[in-house]
């Protein structure tokens, strides 16, 4: 569900969205910012959907498959 946009962004700032253990690691503080709205920041992608965000918080609950 991550862009490109999203991946280069955060590959910055030391989290790697293309990395399955890294995403696993930060799954909490990704399903808070996406889901408030404060990431992706404006003009930089695509704000995730409610179904996104709900997606993604199903993953976590499953306990991550891959």
């Amino acid at each position: 569900m991550f862009t490109e946009i999203d991946v280069a962004h955060m590959k910055r700032g030391g989290m790697d969205l293309s990395s399955y253990e890294d995403v696993k690691k930060h799954a909490d503080a990704i399903h808070q910012t996406v889901s408030e709205g404060t990431m992706p920041p404006p003009g930089t992608g695509e704000r995730w959907t409610l179904e996104m965000c709900a997606t993604f918080k199903a993953w976590q609950e499953a306990g991550y498959p891959e």
